[in-house]
């Protein structure tokens, strides 16, 4: 067959499993058996959202009744052990979920080093057991919950003992891999070549929790559903696009993590990314998993790749000092625990993008992402052309601002519309109102966690909101030339402080006003 015909019989595989997902709810559907295994299995990540994720699913029947998970860590606990911990992270809640404590009666757990054959050797006996105790059938499905350094050993060491192929009578084996996915596009690069000597790329889900949410899965529906929209979705109404991924923590424990990462890698070459290209793609041919996604990379391949001079003068990094949130003084940056004193690394990122299309030419993007802000918030702003001539203009509509059709993505998931309307009294006064849709007032009740959704697609092999590797490469080609720019000591770009508790550097508000704009509040 060749090892291009095996890819494309691998992709086809898995295909087939997201064309089998039965018509009806989707979330309803219980995944085939099988074993869950996750590296990092005593970490953070796990014990926060992987298993709180499960019970979840377990309680709307979203496991399969022949279901084990084997954490995997270099912790030594034993699979009592583990089993307490599991129940223990899963119930924080208050919630008893019954079902999963039922389930967590099988967990196995395998204690070792990574780079340690031996580790893989236990596991594969394990995945064994599974199989003849839980009646697994041979499904695998890999979690990568480890630092990003073992991402690649993890991938090596499965492949040399054969657990990248399905256990006897299974139909699949699948790697899901967290972030972040490289540090740079040289980095992604070789992490791709080791995980595809290992895995086909129809077996790796790249997961990003922001494509779980369901405002970026309704950036879809809202699109592509509506006639009202779709007419003015493009540059002769919409004047510019903002981008903000604002939040009120700091880097709390994660002070040595965010030394090495910072908020350019950490947020706009993922989540950003993501989001964008879901807001500004075309209308794909087919709204299957790769239709979608071929639609992204179509954007994301549009997107104008800046120059390291001109990414100098397109972006803003800034540092957050020490100020005050909600009435609560709290420290600077340089003053969290596992942060240098003299740190240069960048807690807020403010950039301008271009989209080189016939669809959104013209149309200016701008970014802005920090920690320490005055509020939590995630949204896409649609600011749409002012009217050509505004008859009562002046002081009668000094409180008018431009139409804008804002996506709130977290917390308060809904959709706004922004417009004027007249204020009531005698003078022909006008001021902006809002429309609003909010998820929780349409739809009450419990909504699925966005780990809940992305862990129950992997599980039945449904790709439509993993990140393909093409993506990946795309969206670092992008960010690379800031990091170029930034690497540098004599680069121009300076490190702009800003009080914790405001909204950036004021260098983030000249970079719109240059172009007579001013960023949308929040």
């Amino acid at each position: 067959m060749g090892a291009r015909g095996a890819a494309v019989a691998a992709d086809d595989h898995e295909r087939g499993a997201i064309s089998a997902r039965p018509a009806g709810d989707p979330d309803s559907f219980a995944p085939p058996p099988l074993v869950l295994v996750v590296f990092g299995a005593s970490g953070d990540l796990t014990a926060r959202k992987l298993l709180p994720a499960l019970a979840g699913l377990a309680d709307q029947g979203g496991l399969p009744d022949a279901f084990c998970v084997v954490g995997v860590a270099r912790t030594p606990w034993s699979d009592d052990e583990f089993r307490k911990v599991a129940v223990e992270a899963a119930t924080a809640d208050g919630d008893a979920h019954p079902r999963f404590v039922e389930l967590a009666t099988r967990f196995r757990y395998v204690a070792g080093e990574y780079d340690d054959v031996g580790t893989f050797a236990r596991l594969a006996e394990v995945l064994a057991e599974c199989d003849r105790d839980c009646g697994t059938a041979g499904n695998r499905g890999f979690y990568l919950a480890t630092v990003p350094d073992a991402f690649a050993m993890v991938a090596s060491s499965l492949a040399a003992l054969g657990c990248n192929h399905p256990g006897p009578g299974g139909s699949f084996a699948r790697l899901v891999v967290e972030k972040p996915y490289g540090r740079d596009l040289a980095s992604a690069q070789a992490l791709d070549i080791a995980l595809h000597g290992a895995f086909d790329e129809g077996q790796i889900f790249r997961i990003d929790h922001y494509m779980g949410k369901e405002t970026v899965q309704n950036v879809l529906a809202l699109r592509f559903a509506n006639a009202i929209f779709e007419p003015i979705w493009n540059r002769r109404y919409v004047d510019c696009i903002q981008v903000t991924v604002a939040e009120q923590l700091g880097v709390e424990h994660r002070g040595g993590f965010y030394e090495h990462a910072g908020a350019l890698r950490d947020i706009v070459q993922n989540h950003v990314m993501q989001v964008l290209a879901l807001t500004l793609m075309e209308p794909p041919a087919v709204v299957d998993a790769e239709g979608i996604r071929d639609e992204k990379v179509k954007l994301l391949k549009a997107v104008v790749v800046p120059s390291v001079d001109q990414a100098v003068g397109d972006a803003v990094r800034g540092q957050y000092r020490a100020g005050t949130i909600d009435g609560a003084a709290v420290p600077g940056y340089r003053e969290e625990e596992g942060v240098a004193p003299d740190s240069a690394t960048e807690t807020y990122v403010a950039m301008q993008l271009a989209v080189d299309n016939w669809r959104w030419a013209g149309v200016p993007v701008y970014v802005r992402t920090g920690k320490r802000l005055p509020t939590r918030v995630t949204e896409v702003v649609l600011q749409f052309q002012r009217v050509p001539h505004l008859a009562f203009g002046g002081r009668l509509a000094r409180d008018l601002r431009p139409n804008a059709l804002v996506l709130r993505i977290q917390p308060d998931e809904g959709i706004t519309l922004g417009f004027g309307a007249k204020v009531p009294g005698e003078a022909f006064r006008v001021r902006s109102v809002a429309m609003d849709f909010s998820y929780a007032s349409a739809f009450p009740g419990p909504t699925a966690d966005a780990y809940e959704r992305l862990l129950h697609d992997a599980m039945i092999g449904d790709m439509t909101l993993f990140i393909r590797t093409d993506e990946v490469e795309r969206a670092w080609e992008i960010v690379d030339p800031f990091l170029t720019a930034w690497s540098e000591e004599d680069s121009g770009v300076p490190l702009a402080p800003y009080p914790a508790g405001t909204w950036g550097p004021h260098e983030a508000d000249l970079l719109l006003a240059r172009d007579l704009r001013q960023w949308r509040d929040p």
